[in-house]
């Protein structure tokens, strides 16, 4: 599987965030997002998310644009933004089955509740995410990368709110996403042990 960009260029409004990016991402690999606050770091995951249009230039996975093969390229990829995407009036597990269920993941109630205690959830798995505490809220977003079968991964700030431990949690869950050879994009603000050899690409160069 590859992952490429060819001269892409994003605006927001009438400002150009950036222009002729290139890349190229294959399986096993991590590539990191760089640069200063407002260059376009978010609006570019967006955009290989297929959530916003490229306003320039062409994405490709495996040689073939992924406007063309829009569903099959969707169906590749799990995205995860900033801002935890729950349900405040639900649980843990009710989020989890809601989210396996839009990615068309069957599992069992163990599966997510086995997942949930992976993620550090334990004892809170039902109780409504809107009383969590931040740091809560982002594990239960984050769990569904335990059950996640998309070999691309798109990731915005997937630390933030997160604790030492849990940081080392999801380093580790990341890790073993690449040694299966998967794909992983993400922006961060810490300091994080990366995989050798990773990838960085920065926006404001």
């Amino acid at each position: 599987m590859i992952l490429q960009a060819k001269q892409i260029a994003c605006r927001r409004g009438e400002r150009l965030l950036f222009q002729q990016v290139n890349f190229q991402l294959q399986s096993g690999e991590l590539m990191l997002i760089e640069g200063r606050n407002g260059c376009g770091k978010t609006t570019l995951l967006r955009t290989l998310a297929m959530l916003r249009h490229v306003d320039e230039g062409k994405i490709y996975w495996n040689s073939q644009s992924i406007e063309k093969i829009a569903e099959e390229y969707r169906q590749n990829l799990t995205w995860m933004g900033h801002h935890n995407a729950l349900k405040g009036d639900l649980d843990a597990l009710e989020n989890l089955h809601i989210q396996s269920c839009l990615q068309g993941l069957k599992y069992t109630e163990k599966h997510y509740w086995d997942a949930l205690e992976q993620i550090g959830l334990s004892g809170y798995e039902d109780l409504p995410t809107q009383v969590l505490s931040q740091g809560q809220k982002k594990r239960a977003s984050l769990a569904f990368l335990l059950l996640s079968q998309s070999p691309l991964w798109i990731l915005d700030e997937p630390f933030s709110a997160l604790d030492v431990n849990a940081v080392d949690l999801l380093q580790s869950i990341m890790q073993q996403h690449i040694d299966k050879g998967g794909m992983l994009i993400l922006t961060t603000h810490q300091e994080v042990a990366l995989t050798s050899g990773a990838n960085r690409l920065r926006l404001d160069a």
